[in-house]
Parts: structure tokens; C-alpha cells; sequence
């Protein structure tokens, strides 16, 4: 009786943690509505990120899902040197696609 209760304490908490934090300069990355290439801008490259949706039989908030995967694209845009990040297509199985994008301010 003992391991479904804590099957379900663990899901519960996890459903409700955010996993992924911001890095340095991240939080200068814009993010982007969907559609066609921004105006002014370079595409410097794509980005796949990936978090965890499901743990055991608890698929986790699909808003919250998106948040973590719009942080791990803002986190990786860093490094390629871009300002914003544009999904490519709507998640899916926890995993999307970003172009980064360097746009003048």
C-alpha cells in the first residue's frame, strides 16, 4: 500500500516543479509567436529541446511543459548568439523545435 502512495506524492510534487531554470542572459531572449520569418532578422540556426512530460501514468501540465521548453530554447539561444527564439511547431511528446533568430533591438 505503501508504494502508490508514494508513486502518487511523487508525481504530485513533480507535476508542480519547474525543472528548468534560466541561465545567465537567457532572460534577454525574446520569444517569438509562430509564422513567418521575423523582419530584420538572421537565422543563426536550430534548436531541439526536450523535458519531461509524463512521469509514470501523470502526463505534467501541458503549460508548464511549454514554459520549460521555451527556457531550455532561450538557455541554448545563448549560445548561438541569438535575441529570440520562434517555434517551429507546437510540442509534442515533450520535445519542439526553435529557430534562433539574431534581431535588432
Amino acid at each position: 500500500m505503501r508504494r502508490p502512495l508514494a508513486a502518487i506524492l511523487i508525481a504530485s510534487a513533480a507535476a508542480g516543479c519547474t525543472w528548468v531554470p534560466m541561465q545567465s542572459g537567457a532572460a534577454a531572449v525574446r520569444v517569438l509567436a509562430a509564422g513567418p520569418a521575423p523582419a530584420g532578422c538572421t537565422k543563426l540556426g536550430e534548436i531541439e529541446v526536450e523535458v519531461t512530460d509524463k512521469v509514470a501514468f501523470y502526463e505534467r501540465n501541458p503549460l508548464r511543459v511549454r514554459e520549460e521548453l521555451e527556457t531550455l530554447a532561450r538557455n541554448e539561444a545563448v549560445g548561438l548568439g541569438a535575441t529570440a527564439v520562434q517555434p517551429v511547431a507546437e510540442p509534442r511528446d515533450g520535445s519542439q523545435r526553435f529557430i534562433g533568430w539574431r534581431c535588432p533591438r
